[in-house]
């Protein structure tokens, strides 16, 4: 089995109306992998990218925005491919916008919506997804933890 460490994923939100606000991104019908899936920002880094580096470029191209603020999630989200007998390993980030953001969808992906973590929740296919989004919201409304969320930007 071989150990995949290249991929990232990327929770943008925003604040609306004092309520925590996800955006999430339908796969394209014309995508070969999981067609119509509803998924937070994700992707393959470049050969001598940061994790958190390509975090960004991937949001700036799927989303075309740039976040207000960038965090590092404590949560490693892994996945098992059967067919391929590959372990991925993905760090995950969080991004704040603006509230006006005007999102641009790349051809990945043929929809987009912003969700509160209750709409969210039971789109997202795999737990460590869901998991990661609970973090989110729990580190932004300011609920008492050991630590502050790493800030990258």
């Amino acid at each position: 089995m071989d150990i995949i460490d290249d991929i990232i994923e990327a929770h943008l939100f925003r604040i609306k109306e004092g309520k925590l606000e996800f955006l999430l991104l339908k796969r394209a019908a014309s995508e070969s992998l999981y067609p119509g899936l509803w998924q937070p920002i994700t992707g393959r880094m470049n050969p001598g990218e940061k994790a958190w580096e390509a975090a960004i470029r991937e949001i700036k191209e799927e989303t075309g925005i740039i976040p207000e603020a960038f965090w590092v999630v404590p949560n490693v989200n892994s996945y098992y491919n059967p067919v391929k007998d590959t372990a991925s390993i993905i760090p995950v980030f969080a991004g704040r916008v603006a509230e006006s953001s005007t999102v641009k969808i790349s051809s990945e992906h043929d929809d987009y919506r912003w969700a509160t973590l209750e709409e969210t929740l039971p789109l997202f296919a795999w737990p460590g997804q869901r998991n990661s989004a609970a973090i989110i919201q729990q580190y932004v409304f300011d609920e008492k933890f050991f630590f502050e969320l790493v800030r990258l930007i």
